[in-house]
């Protein structure tokens, strides 16, 4: 029960008669719990009684934790929450570059949707990136409601206002000039161009869809193992790469947040999703048995010095040979360097894994192979009921299979970097041999 008592205030270190009341109250561990400050005996047992009343009903918000602004709670969020590296770096970034300026100070209870949603709006970046910040302060908040400084979080839920006015009503050019996005050709191209080395972890990333960072880890002992899986009478086999790890270059931070600088490492895979054996193409085993054979270093695709690839120094290998480049004479202490014509100007090591999706249901993919495929977690219950089989896969590899020779043809090669390529017979129909 809520009760009031008083307390005198002390001048010069001497009691006076003057005095204010402080609210008594039980908390929810059983301990007694202070307010001082109430002018009268009624409104501090009154603050009291509402006290007991909302710990009764689950609602109640300890004082100290009343008083906590966002970003208190927000530095709070991010040292307890131990997430991938590359993912702790961009929640700081967004946290430092466009939250932190408006909503450090704000009490966590003084924050609204209008005003949330007012905000966002004003951001001057692209709007897949606003969506981003909201949403990490919607995580930040639902975190603070668990932890007892909220009792709702008002983001949650909720759909932004999407600016439709002037120029954010027209659409934005695309970052490559083509519609239909890139083609098998320009992947064969572009890997001609950079040569073995390069041109081979160009098609891989084309034709078995792999991330950036899971190329850059996948290593000699995982690649080109073999899957094996019975079906009716027969057992079908095809060469795989088994995806473990992967590279994430991120800027470091410690608990608070302070930068500690850049680093290359070594990582286990996204999600459970990404975790995974891809099955590879004929065409693709041979380009890939080869490159093991001629190449010494652990990791399939790195430098050649046999470290990890620093994204500056692929783009100023890589962005030369898509978007091309002017002819350099020879002069003292320069070599002469041809000129290139581009290939497909904006294309990136992402597009060229989105070109296997498009690949993918081109050729028919069926979901549950594709999904596994591209490292993407399935959603739904048909999850969990249809699995790839064999007849799929087979279908699959024949379809990639006829996409590369094909290109092959309409480009009018019958090799890659000098070497000839076998093309391995037409597969057996494992469904009608089934």
């Amino acid at each position: 029960m809520a009760y009031a008592e008083k307390v005198y205030k002390v001048r010069n270190g001497v009691k006076t008669k003057q005095f204010t009341w402080r609210a008594c109250y039980k908390l929810p561990n059983g301990r007694k719990g202070t307010e001082p400050g109430f002018p009268t005996k009624v409104k501090a047992v009154e603050w009291g009684e509402e006290q007991e009343r909302l710990i009764r009903e689950g609602t109640w918000i300890d004082p100290q934790k009343r008083a906590a602004t966002f970003g208190e709670f927000a530095r709070t969020f991010m040292a307890s929450r131990k997430k991938r590296g590359r993912t702790v770096g961009t929640r700081w970034d967004k946290l430092e570059l466009h939250i932190l300026p408006r909503w450090d100070n704000v009490p966590l209870r003084a924050i609204s949707w209008f005003d949330v949603d007012t905000w966002q709006q004003t951001m001057s970046i692209e709007d897949v990136s606003r969506g981003h910040c909201v949403s990490l302060m919607s995580t930040i908040m639902t975190a603070a409601v668990d932890a007892g400084y909220l009792t709702v979080n008002p983001l949650f839920g909720r759909r932004r206002t999407k600016e439709t006015s002037g120029d954010a009503g027209r659409p934005r050019a695309p970052k490559i000039q083509r519609d239909g996005g890139p083609r098998p050709e320009d992947a064969v191209l572009l890997a001609e161009r950079l040569g073995p080395a390069v041109g081979v972890h160009v098609l891989t990333t084309a034709f078995t869809g792999l991330r950036w960072g899971e190329g850059l880890g996948l290593h000699r002992d995982n690649t080109l193992l073999t899957r094996r899986q019975p079906w009716g009478a027969t057992v079908f086999e095809c060469p795989i790469l088994r995806i473990v790890e992967e590279y994430a270059e991120y800027q470091e931070r410690d608990e608070d947040g302070r930068k500690k600088g850049y680093v290359l490492r070594l990582e286990p895979t996204k999600n459970d999703g990404s975790t995974r054996d891809v099955d590879v193409p004929p065409f693709l085993a041979q380009l890939l048995r080869r490159h093991l054979e001629e190449w010494q270093h652990p990791r399939v695709f790195c430098t050649p010095s046999g470290t990890p690839w620093r994204r500056g120094n692929w783009s100023r290998i890589f962005r030369p040979a898509c978007d091309g480049r002017e002819e350099r004479e020879k002069r003292q202490g320069v070599s002469h360097r041809e000129a290139w014509e581009p290939i497909l100007p904006g294309l990136d090591m992402r597009a060229l894994r989105a070109l296997h999706d498009t690949m993918q249901s081109e050729i028919g993919v069926k979901e549950p192979l594709a999904f596994e495929a591209a490292g993407h977690r399935r959603p739904g219950i048909k999850r969990h009921y249809q699995k790839p089989t064999p007849a799929m896969r087979d279908e699959r590899l024949a379809g990639l299979e006829d996409a590369f020779w094909r290109a092959m043809g309409n480009l009018g090669m019958k090799a890659l970097w000098g070497r000839e390529l076998e093309r391995t017979p037409q597969r057996v129909d494992l469904l009608n041999s089934a």
